[in-house]
């Protein structure tokens, strides 16, 4: 399990971040000058280069948001002309896109990003700038919202795979649905009915904290308390749950550790969008209490199975349920070898599973909740840390990928393996790079003592 650091400050990172935002600047312009567009989205790297691989073309938001975030992070021009640049050339279709459930992903990292900067007073205000960045904020929410799956109780947006299909990753597009409904937005269905988008978003998370995450309740024979399945099952005819599944985790009774990471920041970043929103709107779906709780017990689920079941150093391996594992001994209790022979290290994971646990440890010390919000904020910090050293941090300038030892899809066998490795290792991916950044800007600001970072900052 993570050894927890607890006499490390936020204070202390100052310099390593300073660090990492001159590799960050480095490499995001190698990769506008290197990368052929005509490919499609960089996904990861093979050989240190920025190549293409996927599903859907989902990182697009992760590329530009990160000329984004370099441009807050360092008040250098040329990565907001760029970000600019690259959103009006490629963005449009994401906004519009019918077919995947990657909306608060792609959208959020550019355009909300984007409207925050405007908000904040970090770029000069133009109304009819402002209005284009919300415009495709709400657009985008409305679009989500209506790629739907009904349910006897509630419901949820769907993944590519159809309508029987329930991501885990999604929590995180729930976020899109959250913002549009703040800047007053609403699903229009037939005969102009109108659709919530915050009780869309709602019924979402509460599908997710029902049957993507285990709470040791017997569930099945492998429940134990914050397991998550990376996908569940669901019979379309009638609505009932029939399994837990995987694309790319090991299988649906063990934990893919990048779904569990989405899940951990997911529920975190609702609470606090949570406290946003009117009590009377809230009354009617039980209350902030009950809301509260029910957020909350996925947020700490999740954050203690990610603490108990990663290696020392804090930066977990591919899947808690590998089938190599138990070749490296004990390998929880001490810190992960990225270049064993047997199982992969996924550090984009770790990146985004480090912001879920700042993030619900200052929520909790914001709540009287001293003792449990340091556990997670000092395990944040912990994996945050490893993160911003060799071998994870990338100081190669060569080498297009700013995190190294980043997995995309193991059971498929995408990731390159380097000649004389065994596994995959070495390489990056462009969710691991931006939520590293994102990361590293959510602890510079506090550090700054600059207003919170969190995606309701696009929202007026």
């Amino acid at each position: 399990m993570i050894q927890i650091n607890n006499n490390i400050k936020i204070e202390d990172f100052k310099k390593k971040i300073n660090q990492l935002w001159t590799l960050s600047g480095e490499k995001i312009n190698r990769i506008a000058a290197e990368y052929d567009e005509n490919q499609g989205a960089p996904v990861f790297t093979v050989n240190g280069k920025y190549a293409t691989r996927g599903w859907t073309e989902w990182t697009h938001g992760f590329q530009f948001g990160s000329a984004v975030l370099q441009f807050d992070a360092v008040d250098d021009n040329q990565f907001i002309d760029l970000a600019k640049r690259q959103v009006l050339d490629k963005m449009a279709t994401h906004v519009s896109h019918t077919g995947v459930h990657d909306h608060g992903f792609n959208n959020l990292s550019t355009y909300g990003n984007l409207l925050r900067l405007m908000h904040e007073g970090k770029i000069p205000h133009n109304e009819w700038e402002a209005n284009f960045y919300a415009l495709a904020i709400k657009i985008s929410g409305s679009v989500q919202a209506s790629r739907w799956t009904d349910l006897p109780e509630g419901g949820f947006i769907y993944s590519f795979n159809g309508p029987h299909s329930l991501f885990v990753d999604t929590i995180r597009s729930c976020r899109i649905l959250m913002a549009s409904h703040l800047m007053g937005h609403s699903l229009q269905g037939e005969g102009d009915r109108k659709i919530s988008l915050f009780e869309r978003a709602l019924q979402h998370i509460k599908a997710t904290s029902k049957y993507s995450i285990y709470y040791g309740e017997g569930r099945d024979h492998y429940d134990i308390w914050g397991r998550t399945a990376h996908e569940v099952i669901f019979n379309t005819n009638d609505g009932q749950f029939r399994c837990p599944n995987a694309q790319q985790g090991y299988t649906g009774f063990s934990t893919w550790t990048r779904g569990l990471a989405w899940g951990m920041l997911g529920f975190a970043e609702e609470l606090e969008a949570l406290e946003l929103l009117n009590n009377d709107e809230l009354t009617e779906f039980g209350g902030f209490d009950k809301i509260e709780e029910m957020m909350l017990k996925g947020a700490k689920a999740t954050c203690d199975f990610y603490i108990e079941h990663t290696p020392s150093c804090g930066v977990t391996y591919w899947d808690t349920g590998a089938p190599n594992l138990h070749k490296l001994g004990d390998y929880l209790d001490s810190p992960a070898d990225p270049y064993n022979d047997w199982e992969p290290v996924d550090s984009s994971a770790a990146a985004i599973g480090a912001q879920g646990l700042l993030r619900l440890g200052n929520y909790l010390r914001k709540k009287g909740q001293k003792d449990a919000g340091d556990k997670y904020w000092q395990a944040g910090l912990t994996v945050f840390n490893s993160l911003l050293q060799e071998p994870y941090l990338s100081t190669d300038t060569n080498h297009h990928g700013l995190l190294l030892h980043t997995i995309y899809h193991q059971p498929n066998g995408w990731d390159h393996i380097p000649e004389g490795s065994k596994i995959a290792n070495g390489e990056s991916c462009m969710w691991g790079d931006y939520h590293f950044r994102e990361l590293a800007l959510y602890v510079q600001k506090m550090i700054a003592g600059e207003p919170y970072y969190q995606y309701t900052n696009c929202v007026k």
